[in-house]
């Protein structure tokens, strides 16, 4: 987005727009008022796309009600995994169960994890500045990505290794019932955590059309992914060892225990996987639904002062946070000065919704073709 001199400071007017920190365009906008012209509405999320995408609903800014809704997702879930993590760590070296070993580990993993996703959340909100004028949104993805790669190493690894060395040197387990206990409160708590995910997410995907995993699976906002897999894999996982316990019991074999913890590592590593892809996916930049970019461009079109447009680029720049690219041919004849003028009032009128980082327009060249939607 271009803009010129310094950010300067937020009227109560241009607040809302992004509540703690100040949009790019902000200067051009104070300057148009005190030159005495007309700032134009924003157009791009209220007219075209509102409710159309995640990224471009006027209440799912980092900071917004969507953005709060994240960090009450991961406390919830620290909670449940921190209170999970001990009961099953007492219980595994009560029982003896490979199978709760795993587990714990597992559980204290997610819980480091939680840590991980809430500094992700702090540092993606921090204001742009002029070394990163769209903000800092990818640190999201940067510190998921560290959450995920956690999960793999301390979940994972620890689950298999401790299933091969079941294996090799088999022990048997002893108070089946404590087992059962721990692992039956433990998926109750789990089971708390995974539905605020839920309560989180549900909304989004009627509002996109989608179903709640493809929802998870294509959503902005890593928090969220990262808390709904977390859980989705420690109920399973809770599942496995219970399975794995109970098999010991009946058998006094350690052997489906020890089977139970590699499997159980074998799925976590499977969902960390899933997530470092994803999150690597946002970071080298990853386009907005196809939906959003065409329902912008009708948004454009429909913009009395813009003729045709040519090229259009939205990339996810951070949670529900995009920045837009783009080439349009405007309507008249004006000297060079008064299109320059022209094209920062329609960016301006871009980045006033509170999903847009920022918004660089360029003219067309009479011979590209226009886009269709």
């Amino acid at each position: 987005m271009r803009a010129r001199g310094d950010l300067g400071k937020p009227e109560a007017g241009a607040a809302w727009l992004f509540p703690g920190r100040v949009p790019m365009c902000y200067h051009w906008l104070m300057e148009q008022e005190q030159e005495g012209g007309q700032v134009p509405a924003p157009f791009l999320a209220e007219r075209a796309v509102r409710g159309s995408h995640d990224l471009l609903r006027s209440d799912s800014g980092p900071t917004g009600p969507a953005g709060s809704e994240s960090v009450t997702t991961v406390l919830v879930a620290f909670g449940a995994n921190v209170l999970v993590a001990a009961a099953k760590s007492v219980a595994a070296l009560v029982t003896g169960s490979a199978s709760l070993l795993a587990e714990a580990a597992h559980s204290w993993a997610d819980a480091g994890n939680e840590v991980f996703l809430l500094i992700a959340s702090r540092r993606a909100r921090r204001p742009p500045d002029l070394g990163h004028p769209f903000g800092h949104g990818r640190e999201a993805y940067v510190w998921s990505l560290f959450a995920a790669l956690g999960l793999f190493v301390a979940g994972a690894a620890v689950s298999v290794t401790r299933g091969i060395q079941e294996l090799l040197t088999p022990e048997p387990a002893s108070h089946f019932v404590i087992g059962y206990i721990v692992l039956a409160v433990s998926f109750v708590l789990e089971g708390i955590s995974f539905m605020q995910s839920v309560r989180q997410a549900k909304p989004e995907a009627d509002a996109m059309q989608r179903d709640l995993i493809e929802h998870v699976l294509v959503t902005s906002d890593p928090t969220l992914r990262a808390v709904f897999a977390e859980d989705s894999a420690a109920l399973t996982g809770l599942l496995i060892a219970v399975a794995g316990l109970a098999a010991h019991q009946l058998t006094g074999s350690p052997i489906p225990d020890a089977v139970g913890s590699i499997v159980i590592g074998v799925l976590l590593a499977v969902t960390a996987i899933v997530l470092i892809n994803i999150n690597r996916r946002f970071l080298v930049g990853q386009e907005a639904d196809p939906r959003v970019r065409a329902a912008a461009i009708r948004a454009l079109l429909d913009a009395p002062e813009v003729a045709r447009v040519t090229y259009l680029r939205l990339e996810i720049v951070g949670p529900r946070m995009i920045s837009v690219v783009g080439d349009v041919d405007l309507t008249g004849d004006n000297n060079e000065p008064r299109l320059a003028v022209r094209l920062r009032a329609l960016e301006a009128r871009i980045c006033a919704s509170p999903a847009v980082a920022g918004a660089v327009l360029s003219l067309s060249a009479p011979d590209e073709p226009t886009l269709e939607v």
